[in-house]
């Protein structure tokens, strides 16, 4: 009488689930009869379960969104004689192995075994937006940061600082703005750039390779190069929000690189009326437009807050949507 009292439970138990397949990766998930969207989370990327659809593009072009300022300073930089010639050199003086040897030596690589939902995450990014997967790695450091480097086979590192402070769709957020700037073809400058950043700092500087990076790259070209690199984060922001498909995933990534660890007392909405009024001053202020860019132009990311209005500017001009319809 027991036994078939368990067996009626278990089958009570199974007839109460139901499957929902994730909408970003694929997996099947056994979920309870009264499940509700986001109410439950993925078993293999961790991301939120909903029924709702997640767009993919089969041939997104770059050009689709890219920030205006992104291709006003690439073609600054591109302008500048000799600077392709300069950036080659560089690069194979430096050599891509450096690179390789460094993360594989020092930081935690991320496969289907290791750390499996990040990677599951990295599949998800590369597969919206149509890009071959590079390696990612995870490296201890307590600077809230994450970048792309190499040339022919690109690298994506993340700050274990970072991945300790964002939650399973702002980590998403943050894997698929590095695979934008792999979409986007930014590798090979962006890689010359934070070359130029790693030596400006002190235990870099008195080795051979700073001689060598100021001998190839004149003062114009790695001014070009940093200013540049702060433009192209907005279109890596971009490239973000159409893999997250939810404007506030986004803005809310940039709540947390601006509050830190106070981010969970922070209101949001507050937060994005900031961003506004930002945006506001810098359109209406030209003395506030001309602190803005001095004081930015000392930074390898434009403010986080600047970055907020630039979403939300993007979004609700139409231009967001117009790219989601081609999906």
């Amino acid at each position: 009488m027991a036994k078939k009292k368990d067996e009626e439970s278990g089958s009570e138990a199974i007839a109460t689930k139901h499957s929902v397949r994730c909408r970003y990766c694929g997996q099947k998930n056994a979920v309870k009869e009264n499940y509700k969207n986001n109410s439950a989370n993925c078993g293999k990327c961790k991301l939120p379960l909903s029924n709702e659809p997640h767009k993919k593009w089969a041939d997104l072009s770059k050009h689709e969104y890219i920030h205006p300022a992104d291709s006003k300073a690439l073609a600054a930089l591109r302008a500048i004689p000799g600077i392709d010639t300069a950036l080659k050199k560089l690069l194979e003086v430096t050599g891509e192995s450096a690179i390789r040897v460094t993360f594989m030596a020092s930081a935690v690589k991320v496969t289907p075994k290791q750390c499996p939902d990040l990677y599951a995450k990295l599949m998800i990014a590369c597969s919206t937006l149509g890009v071959a997967a590079p390696d990612l790695y995870i490296q201890q450091n307590p600077i809230v940061n994450a970048f792309t480097g190499g040339v022919e086979k690109p690298i994506i590192v993340l700050h274990s600082a970072l991945l300790e402070r964002l939650n399973e769709e702002e980590t998403l957020a943050v894997i698929a703005h590095e695979v934008g700037h792999i979409h986007s073809e930014h590798v090979l400058y962006l890689t010359a750039a934070q070359l130029i950043l790693a030596i400006a700092t002190i235990p870099l500087a008195s080795l051979p390779i700073a001689a060598i990076l100021k001998e190839l790259l004149t003062a114009t070209m790695r001014g070009a190069l940093l200013a540049w690199m702060r433009r192209a984060e907005l279109s890596c922001d971009r490239a973000a929000l159409l893999v997250v498909q939810d404007p506030h995933v986004v803005g809310r990534t940039m709540m947390k690189l601006a509050g830190g660890t106070f981010a969970s007392k922070i209101n949001y909405d507050l937060f994005l009326e900031q961003a506004r009024e930002f945006q506001k001053n810098y359109d209406v202020s030209r003395l506030d437009k001309f602190w803005a860019d001095i004081i930015n132009a000392g930074l390898s990311h434009p403010f986080p807050i600047w970055r907020v209005s630039e979403i939300l500017k993007w979004v609700e001009s139409g231009e967001y949507d117009e790219v989601m319809k081609k999906a």
